[in-house]
Order: C-alpha cells, then structure tokens, then sequence
C-alpha cells in the first residue's frame, strides 16, 4: 500500500487574513490509481540512519517528535478519520440493510477490516495537537473527531448516519515501542458501532501496527474480537503478514464468526474470502483493491464554516512546504505549531488550569484505558466532503 499524493488548494481572503486548506488523496495498492509526482519522500537509507541514530531499543517514541522528510502532508486525526469516511460505498449500507443478524455481522465483519489501513512504510502523519478537530461528510455519513489528549496521544470519533441511523464511536491511544530492528505501536482504545433500527452495538478492538525495517514493511499484525450481546454473535480474527525474499509482505486475516453461548463454528474468514464451513461454498465479503480504486480526495464545500482547529488549517503551511519540498520552511513551520502548544500549556499550568475537550467527555483507568463520549447526540454536516 503506497500514499499517492495529490492535493486541493483552497485560498480566501477574510480581512487581514489568508485561509489555506490543503487536502491530500487517501492511501492506495500499488497500481489501482496512476502515480501522482507531487510528492515524493526524500531517500529512506540517509533518513533512517540519521533518525535512529540517538534512538535505544525499548524507547518509548510516544513523544517523539520526526522531521518533516518523514511526514505525508496529512495529520494523524484525518488518518483516523479516512478510516471512517472512506471506505466502500456499500459497506455501511450493507450492515444496516441485510436481512439477518448473522448476514449482518458478516458485513460488520467486513467494515472492521476495511478500517484497517497501514500507511506508506517510511513516513508518518504529524502528531495532532491538542484540540485539533476533523470533520467531514460523505453523503449522509457525518464524522468528527478530537484529539482529546496530546500526552499521551487520544484520538476521539464520533460519527452519524441519519439516513441509515447508524453511529459509531471510537476511543484510539497508539503507544509505540521501539525494538532495534522494528517499532510496535499498540493501539488501544474500544471501537462500538450501533444499528440503531436493530438495536445491535458492536464492539471491536484494534489489531497492532508494526514497522519493520529489515526487511523493511508495515502492516497490521495480531488479534482482533468483534462481538454483538444483542444477537449472541461474536468473530476472532487474526492479521497476519508474511514475505517473500524480503520484498513487501503477504497479507491475510483469518479467523472465524461464532455462536458466543455454543461456541459454534458458522463461518470461517481468511483473506478478503468468507467460507461457509457447512458446504465449502466461499463468497467475497471485502475486496480492498477495488475499494481503494474507488477512493475520492475530500474537498472544501464552505470555507467560512471551517474551524480553526481543523487539521487541515493547522497544518496548511507545512503541508505546502512538504508538497513543494521546502525543507527549511516545512522545519520551521511545523515547529511553529509545536512550540505554540507548549506555550499554550505553559499558560495552562502557570494559570493552573486544566484543558478539556469540546466535543467529547473523557475518563480514564488501568482496567479500561481511555474512554470516550460525545458530547452532542448527532454530528452535523460538515465543511469538507468525500465526493459520491
């Protein structure tokens, strides 16, 4: 999976003041769309060995900051959101609409997976600032989200679907690790996705992201649950990668959907395949290389109605410079908006207040981990929308 970059610029006046908004093409296999020579990483070998120069094994890079030859020109919180927002334009619909619980779990099945998405190996989002905000529609589907802690680093989404009356909240804490030759990032945080026609909440974790530089790769790895109280149903899935010669690795997930109170086998899942065990007959739930084929860059509707704290206003001008390869200025910049948060919660602690979230309430505990509310029943249209 590569970053082909292509952008949307957006440039008002507003009095004294010049708005730029700078939205980047979502992720994509290698060959489902045509290369876009906007942007291009600088050579991976010279900037590995120059960043882990000071960096042991067993670091905690939670608060490790990267130059901006390792960034896309994209926040980690639109990262985030690109999973709820883009995806295949049947999936929710499928979820809602199929004629069964279990024909129903099987879609939702199919959504978690698509949700899961490994960005280029070799560079990184920027790590969002606190009370950074992402919004954005597609259709009927209505996402926010809010980075809700910088130390550590807690992402919430909220997201409505009023046609379908659907709703999903996610809760993510990544905590990255560095091991010499790899870096695992533990993604903790509860996923629940409702159908409210039904009555049914689904809950689901988040498998691990690893980075691997020898041989060099990143995908997801490890296990994840998804399970239904309402219906009884419940899957466990295991991502999987493996390689060949050392180039780019294999990826699967397997697993299987069960009856929780029987403990019951009715499907198996491997690959982008859902087999039926009681005939053999298999039928495709997910086919990612079409999805991603279909994939649409999200673009400005109403500049005016874009908050200061959208992620793509904060980060507009290193953005550009990354996409014009201006090192030094992207540098600066993205310094920039560093060093104003430290200042901001300088101000915070001499004042001795405490930062608290606008769109969402948040608690925390050993057992649980972080969890998030939305503060608001339904999220409304948004500025910036995915074309259908």
């Amino acid at each position: 999976m590569i970053f082909n970059i292509s952008h949307f610029q957006l440039e008002v006046s507003e009095g004294n003041d010049d708005i730029k908004i700078v939205l980047t093409k979502p992720s994509s296999f290698d060959g489902d769309a045509d290369a876009d020579a906007d942007y291009k990483a600088p050579n991976f070998a010279r900037r590995f060995l120059s960043l882990f120069r000071n960096v042991r094994p067993g670091s905690d890079l939670t608060n490790f900051q990267l130059p901006p030859q390792f960034n896309i020109p994209k926040s980690q919180l639109q990262f985030v959101g690109e999973s709820a927002y883009l995806f295949g334009k049947d999936l929710l619909y499928q979820c809602n609409n199929a004629g069964s619980p279990l024909e129903r779990f099987i879609s939702v099945v199919a959504w978690s997976i698509s949700t899961t998405r490994a960005p280029a190996f070799g560079v990184a989002p920027y790590n969002p600032v606190l009370g950074e905000t992402h919004h954005v529609s597609r259709g009927s589907l209505n996402v926010l989200l809010e980075q809700v802690s910088y130390h550590p680093p807690v992402a919430a989404l909220h997201a409505t679907d009023d046609e379908e009356n659907i709703e999903f909240i996610w809760c993510q804490h990544p905590v990255p690790k560095f091991h010499g030759t790899r870096v695992e990032v533990e993604v903790l945080g509860k996923r629940q996705l409702k159908l409210l026609n039904h009555g049914e909440t689904y809950m689901m974790n988040s498998p691990k992201l690893i980075v691997k530089f020898l041989p060099p790769r990143i995908d997801w790895i490890g296990d994840v649950n998804i399970c239904c109280q309402e219906t009884g149903l419940e899957a466990e899935l295991c991502y999987v990668t493996s390689s060949i010669f050392g180039c780019r690795g294999l990826h699967s997930v397997k697993g299987k959907i069960y009856q929780s109170s029987s403990m019951k086998t009715l499907y198996e899942v491997e690959g982008t395949l859902e087999q039926d065990i009681n005939n053999g007959e298999e039928t495709i739930i997910y086919d990612a290389k079409k999805v991603f084929s279909e994939l649409k860059t999200p673009v400005v509707e109403n500049l005016q109605r874009i908050w200061p704290t959208e992620s793509a206003a904060v980060w507009n001008e290193v953005s550009n410079s990354i996409l014009s390869k201006n090192w030094s200025k992207a540098r600066d910049e993205k310094s920039s908006v560093e060093d104003n948060q430290r200042k901001l919660a300088k101000e915070r602690n001499s004042k001795g207040e405490t930062w608290v979230p606008k769109l969402f309430t948040v608690s925390y505990s050993k057992e649980d981990d972080w969890e998030c509310s939305p503060i608001q029943e339904r999220v409304p249209p948004a500025p910036i929308v995915v074309p259908i």
